[in-house]
């Protein structure tokens, strides 16, 4: 893997962990808070990994 690759592959895991968190906590903002997200970003990324899933 390259470089760049290896740096879409961390980015792709980041926003699923995002998702995952919060849908464990039932809390967006604070997973987004914890994560470093803006609320307007995790539904974003919500719904490209609607869309799209796992590649959005």
């Amino acid at each position: 893997m390259t470089t760049n690759t290896n740096a879409v592959e961390k980015a792709k895991r980041r926003k699923l962990n995002l998702l995952e968190l919060a849908n464990e906590l039932e809390n967006v903002s604070k997973a987004c808070k914890i994560m470093g997200y803006s609320r307007q970003q995790f539904y974003e990324i919500r719904r490209n990994f609607q869309t799209y899933g796992a590649e959005g």
